[in-house]
């Protein structure tokens, strides 16, 4: 009686221990989730037949993956079908800024789609003049998609993949391919999954040739991660172009990531007003009094007397996370022209340092 008093609890235990045997064993199956912000964080459910995205899977020639391929033509049937009644721009980006890389529609270039950027003749009238060559440029790259390996913000195959890539590269200068390879151009690309231009406006040109026009761009982008989420990621740069046989091409592109953490912790740069006051103000000691500031859109205008008798213009444009960037200087006696010029803030302190 006592021996049998003694095998219960241990029977118990032997009971329980296989139960949790099992649970552990159907548990070890599930993903054990990542944490994120002190939380658990899952992935989107993936069915069985989602693609993994592997260096095999994503070819510099731009072919979609042939599993997907099927997938792809169906939506784009559905798509014409419905005659794009769906603004799918509510799915691509957050700005209140509508995209200006609008222009085309994968049926009216899908004729210049090449495995070989040798092969893709594009006509004269994409270049006609230099609002021409950027609006086409990024519209084509709107729906291109560079996947990279271990990252990723969708499912399958993502808008017109690396097919675009060649038809882009058309768009460079001879002198800019030669410096840019191809296959060094596409490998730019990488992690890029969508492209908006949001904005895009002529610059004067300080250090370039009289046969050099300048604008300035913002773009923003879809970008994927190591949690297989999108993020947006937003740059700004200026391109030049170059008339080559008659055509508007470009001749440079210069990007910079704009940053959304600096500004509210460390202030003052951002603000053009500021800017100004700090820069030209305590820095170099030029103010004599401001003038109200002009803004039209994204363009703001700061301007001051002098303290040599002369009006002063910095002219900014406005980022879509509220930075200002300088952009240009003038300067105008009386009432006369505003002339560019090009001062440099900083030698002031350096002046000043030397004189100490």
């Amino acid at each position: 009686m006592k021996k049998l008093i003694l095998m219960i609890p241990l029977f118990t235990i032997a009971v329980l221990i296989v139960c949790f045997g099992f649970i552990g064993i159907s548990r070890s199956d599930r993903r054990i989730p990542e944490l994120v912000m002190g939380g658990a964080f899952y992935t989107a459910d993936r069915t069985a037949d989602s693609l993994t995205i592997t260096d095999e899977s994503v070819k510099d020639t731009g072919s979609a993956d042939a599993v997907d391929s099927w997938s792809t033509d169906i939506v784009r049937k559905a798509g014409e079908e419905a005659k794009e009644e769906v603004d799918t721009e509510t799915y691509f980006r957050p700005s209140k800024l509508p995209a200006l890389n609008n222009r085309y529609h994968y049926q009216q270039i899908e004729q210049y789609y090449s495995e070989k950027p040798s092969k893709v003749e594009l006509p004269a009238s994409f270049f006609q003049s230099p609002e021409d060559t950027i609006l086409n440029y990024f519209s084509i790259l709107r729906e291109a998609a560079y996947l990279e390996k271990g990252k990723a913000a969708g499912c399958g195959t993502l808008g017109e993949s690396q097919i675009p890539y060649p038809i882009a590269y058309n768009f460079l200068t001879k002198a800019y391919q030669d410096r840019l390879s191809y296959k060094k151009y596409l490998k730019t690309f990488k992690n890029i999954l969508h492209t908006s231009l949001l904005k895009y406006h002529s610059v004067p040109v300080y250090d370039r040739k009289d046969d050099t026009l300048r604008y300035f761009v913002e773009l923003e982008t879809i970008e994927g991660t190591e949690k297989s989420q999108g993020v947006f990621a937003y740059y700004y740069g200026f391109i030049d172009l170059q008339k080559e046989d008659g055509l508007y091409k470009i001749s440079n592109l210069e990007f910079h990531g704009e940053d959304y953490l600096c500004a509210p912790y460390h202030g003052w740069a951002y603000d053009g007003e500021i800017y100004v006051k700090v820069k030209y103000g305590d820095w170099c000691d030029m103010i004599d009094k401001m003038y109200p500031i002009k803004q039209e859109g994204y363009i703001k205008n700061i301007s001051f007397h002098g303290k040599d008798g002369k009006d002063y213009l910095i002219v900014f444009y406005q980022l879509t996370n509220g930075t200002d960037i300088e952009i240009a200087q003038y300067q105008r006696e009386g009432d006369g022209e505003w002339k560019l010029i090009k001062l440099n803030p900083e030698d002031c302190v350096k002046d000043k340092n030397n004189k100490k």
